[in-house]
């Protein structure tokens, strides 16, 4: 599954996102003399989840650089090497450990821009993995893109294809501000076509229409993308039409696109892997109430994990997790309760 109408015009090679994440760091490290990546095991080892493959055989340890198992120490260095004008991507080996450094990226990383008055720059990339289904249990099975929206002061960007795992993250190094990456661990081994051209890059802050519809608009991301396409392709055998926006970066948030599709379909459900409680999706719900609430013709729905941490056993874990299901159950029940005129 998955969305390619973006890359039609360039010219593209068969991978798997984790080769599409690999082979841009590579070609931006060797574009930038002074870029390079920092974190816990991505020399010779490879990387924990293997990300970083063979870049350290490549680049060495002036480009590549291993670290101590302090999240802390990673993201300082980087942020310390950024300000000095030292682009770095800096690797968190899971999102949950984004807890142990929090304080680097809440009180430092996103507010020296602001508080030198715009003298220094922060051209930092923070990539970590997020997501379940793997049978990871609950400290190594997150999702916690929320926690980083309500910052101010740093761009968070969610890739759900290879493609777009390439072009996001390209965009995400050449800036000159902090952006926090996200990318599920599904992502990996998901398979597609990604542009070859070395400067193809997706603009952080617009959403992507993968799929047109006239019912009800969906808005969902990186594995739930591909839970909410099957869904909407279960629903079309019972007439509903599902309109599926991926938002790609939630900070920025292209409302706009949002906005002119609820215009349209009348109706929104909004799907992320995160807690329901707290998640982005009730920012979205927000948006949609407060600047298109004249579209709506029904509630807006919400799909997510259960409130409970995520479970190791897989049974637990996949019914406590959005499955095609929950997203299924919830544009019938959006489209059921609405009141069209």
């Amino acid at each position: 599954m998955g969305y390619l109408g973006h890359v039609d015009a360039y010219s593209t090679k068969g991978m798997t996102g984790i080769a599409a994440i690999r082979e841009t760091m590579r070609q931006e490290l060797m574009r930038d003399p002074l870029l390079f990546l920092i974190g816990e095991e991505v020399g010779s080892y490879g990387g924990a989840n293997g990300v970083s493959g063979d870049l350290w055989e490549q680049f060495g340890d002036t480009k590549v650089r291993n670290t101590p198992i302090s999240e802390t120490a990673i993201l300082g260095c980087a942020l310390g090497a950024a300000m000095t004008g030292c682009p770095a991507i800096a690797e968190i080996m899971f999102s949950d450990f984004l807890a142990v450094c929090l304080d680097q990226v809440f009180n430092q990383i996103t507010k020296i821009r602001y508080m030198s008055g715009g003298q220094v720059e922060v051209p930092l990339v923070i990539r970590a993995p997020i997501g379940g289904y793997i049978g990871a249990a609950a400290q190594h099975s997150q999702c916690v893109e929320s926690w980083f929206v309500h910052m101010p002061g740093i761009k968070v960007v969610v890739p759900s294809t290879p493609a777009d795992a390439a072009g996001l993250l390209r965009a995400a190094i050449r800036d000159r501000n902090p952006v926090i990456y996200f990318e599920h661990k599904a992502l990996y081994k998901m398979a597609g076509n990604v542009p070859t051209d070395p400067d193809y890059m997706i603009p952080i802050g617009k959403a992507a229409i993968v799929r047109q519809g006239r019912d009800v608009t969906v808005v969902a991301n990186s594995l739930q993308l591909e839970f909410t396409l099957e869904a909407a392709e279960r629903l079309a055998g019972k007439g509903i039409q599902v309109e599926v926006i991926d938002p790609r970066t939630l900070s920025p948030l292209d409302e706009e696109t949002i906005l002119d599709s609820v215009a349209k379909t009348h109706h929104l459900v909004v799907v992320h892997e995160a807690w329901v409680t707290g998640g982005y999706g009730g920012e979205i719900a927000a948006i949609v109430a407060d600047k298109g609430f004249s579209s709506l013709h029904g509630p807006v729905k919400r799909v997510g994990a259960k409130q409970v941490p995520i479970p190791f056993s897989p049974p637990l874990e996949n019914y406590v997790l959005p499955e095609v299901e929950d997203i299924c159950q919830a544009v019938e029940e959006c489209l059921a309760k609405g009141d069209k005129p």
